[in-house]
């Protein structure tokens, strides 16, 4: 049988996530021509004052293009890893992302996941290079973030991998715009149950997820469908988060170490996270 827990080679954390409530705001902006997809995304939320944010992406295109698949692990300490980085020839059209916003090292850093059409017409999906990977054509973005909440990456000592996790932030909130959740899942936890918990915990009774990125340890479809795999990118196309858990939906884009991209209705209950799973609640 397929095992979908994964040890981790360090103590596994006493919460099964991190979440810190804010204020919302939303942006609409475009991402420029020439600049790397971290800066084009950076300038115009620093401008906005933003301190965390998740953004979906739409149409434009890289070039060049350079990301990373999931993969095994091979040291024998990781539960997962990466594959080396591919760097496809051509324009790569981009269908659709998802991307978390914050900092690293006291500067602005994104976390993104998307699929794209390569220029010899494959369809592809994984984790996009924030510094090399460059922006073609315009691309649309939409983003819902926050001035209350910073997302830091930091060395994380359960999975050993630097990650994003939310920090109170120090400067005063600006004006109340819709209660949001800024929240961190942590490694074999259904996805799901999780973050109705997240929403008991917030006081919310319903929340709409805005993007969200992150890993689970293959997937459990609604329609029946499988994906047997250890190690996964995923990014959330829709989302709907209840206490009443007959109410609840998560559907995903996702794909897997051999380059198989799925897309579906998650199962609650059936798929529990690899590594880390970046979340933007909005209360509905």
């Amino acid at each position: 049988m397929f095992e979908r827990r994964l040890r981790q080679p360090g103590p596994a954390a006493t919460a099964p996530f991190e979440s810190l409530i804010g204020s919302g705001e939303y942006l609409q902006f475009t991402l420029k021509s020439g600049l790397s997809i971290n800066e084009a995304i950076a300038l115009p939320l620093a401008e906005a004052g933003l301190t965390a944010a998740s953004i979906v992406l739409e149409s434009g295109s890289f070039a060049p293009l350079h990301y990373l698949m999931p993969a095994l692990s091979t040291d024998d300490y990781h539960a997962a890893w990466y594959s080396e980085t591919n760097s496809p020839e051509g324009e790569a059209q981009l269908e659709r992302g998802n991307v978390t916003f914050g900092e690293r090292d006291g500067h602005p850093f994104i976390h993104c996941h998307a699929t794209w059409i390569e220029a010899d017409g494959r369809k592809r999906c994984g984790h996009v290079l924030p510094h090399e990977t460059i922006v073609a054509k315009p691309i649309r973005a939409t983003a819902w973030g926050t001035n209350d909440v910073r997302m830091v990456s930091e060395p994380d000592a359960e999975t050993a991998f630097t990650l994003f996790h939310p920090v109170k932030a120090a400067q005063a909130p600006r004006a109340k715009g819709p209660r949001i959740v800024v929240a961190r899942v942590r490694p074999n936890v259904d996805i799901i149950e999780t973050l109705e918990e997240i929403c008991r915990a917030s006081g919310f009774s319903n929340a709409r997820l805005r993007g969200g990125v992150g890993s689970l340890i293959g997937a459990r479809y609604a329609d029946g469908t499988s994906v047997d795999d250890i190690a996964t990118e995923v990014f959330v196309i829709d989302g709907f988060v209840s206490t009443r858990q007959n109410l609840t939906r998560l559907e995903i884009v996702m794909v897997d170490t051999l380059g198989r991209i799925t897309q579906g209705q998650l199962l609650r209950g059936e798929n529990p996270v690899c590594i880390t799973f970046e979340l933007y609640l909005e209360e509905a």
